[in-house]
C-alpha cells in the first residue's frame, strides 16, 4: 500500500519505512506480534534492565514504551475512523517511562501485556474497511491517516528492536 506523505508527519518516516507496507496492516500487526515476543524472550537475562548509557532506557522500558504507544496510537486510529474531528493531543513519552516501573515488572507480565493490547489492535485493524483506513484526522498537530498509525506501529517496534541489537548486545 502507498501511502502519501501527506498521511503522515515527516517525523514518522523512519517508522514507515521501517515496516513491510507489502503486507496489510493486520498481517504487520500479526508477523510482529510473533517476532516480537520472540525476540524479547531470547534477550539476554542480564540485558532486560540494562541502559547502554545514563538517560537511555532499559528493553523493559521500551517494551512498555512500545505497548504504551500502541495504546495511545490505537485510540487515535478509532477515533479518526469514527469521523472524530476533535484534534487529538500528543504525548510525553519520556514521563510515561520515568512512571512506568517497567524494571519493577517480569518480563512475562510486560509480554502478556504487550499480546493483549496487540490482539486488541488487530481486532481494532480487523474492524476498519477500506474508507475508514483511509480517513485522516489531526494528532500531535499533524494530518494523520488511519492506516499510517497501523504502519507506524509495526515500524516503531522495528526501530526499538533495532536500537537494542546494535546498542545494547
Amino acid at each position: 500500500m502507498n501511502l502519501s506523505s501527506e498521511e503522515y508527519n515527516p517525523y514518522y518516516k523512519l517508522y514507515i519505512d521501517g515496516t513491510t507496507k507489502a503486507n496489510s496492516i493486520v498481517e504487520s500487526l500479526t508477523t510482529n506480534l510473533e517476532s516480537v515476543v520472540d525476540f524479547y524472550r531470547n534477550l539476554p537475562k542480564d540485558k532486560l534492565e540494562f541502559a547502554y548509557a545514563d538517560g537511555k532506557w532499559t528493553p523493559k522500558e521500551i517494551l512498555l514504551h512500545i505497548i504504551d504507544t500502541e495504546r495511545i496510537f490505537a485510540y487515535r486510529a478509532m477515533r479518526i475512523a469514527r469521523q472524530d474531528r476533535t484534534e487529538l493531543a500528543g504525548f510525553e513519552q519520556d514521563d510515561y517511562v520515568a512512571s512506568s516501573k517497567a524494571n519493577n515488572r517480569s518480563l512475562d507480565t510486560l509480554l502478556n501485556e504487550y499480546v493483549s493490547v496487540r490482539h486488541s489492535s488487530i481486532s481494532l485493524f480487523k474492524s476498519f474497511n477500506d474508507l475508514e483506513l483511509q480517513s485522516i484526522g489531526k494528532a500531535s498537530g499533524s494530518a494523520i491517516s488511519v492506516r499510517a498509525i497501523g504502519y507506524i506501529l509495526t515500524g516503531h517496534e522495528n526501530h526499538h528492536n533495532r536500537i537494542i541489537k546494535e546498542r545494547y548486545l
